[in-house]
């Protein structure tokens, strides 16, 4: 949900970024975005065609600007593909008032509300994040990894 998030509000904004996604497991791999958010996110008028999960790689950490992980799982195990990754982030990072080291909620085995509450803490995020990409680089490439 994160990477098609970022991907409108850069767009909407004129960010010029380069947004992949990818998780940490390979249990979904070759699998298209879940039905449950390509609801939330259609409704809420991102995109939701062409995805496919992958698992990411240590070259995607190493040559990308900014990780952004999900929740702490995330990131260690990130860091074990690139122990001197400097460039991975928290989400939550970037959500005004969040508790430093939470993550974003996984709504994997609940409902719609849970995809929604997802999507309020992913959008809550994305000032944050943006004005990070702007401060970094022009052009930056993002990468966004979950499961």
């Amino acid at each position: 949900m994160a990477e098609r998030v970022l991907e409108g509000w850069a767009a909407r904004d004129g960010v010029a970024v380069e947004v992949s996604s990818a998780g940490t497991s390979a249990e979904e791999s070759g699998n298209p975005i879940d039905p449950r958010a390509a609801r939330v996110l259609a409704q809420a008028g991102y995109r939701t065609a062409g995805h496919r999960a992958h698992r990411i790689t240590a070259e995607e950490i190493r040559s990308a600007d900014i990780v952004v992980a999900m929740e702490e799982l995330h990131r260690d195990r990130m860091l074990r593909l690139v122990p001197d990754a400097h460039n991975i982030v928290l989400l939550t990072d970037y959500v005004p008032g969040a508790q430093p080291g939470s993550g974003v909620p996984d709504p994997w085995y609940g409902g719609a509300e849970g995809f929604r509450r997802t999507l309020e803490v992913v959008e809550a995020a994305m000032p944050g994040l943006l004005d990070a990409v702007r401060h970094r680089v022009a052009g930056a490439t993002i990468r966004r990894s979950a499961t």
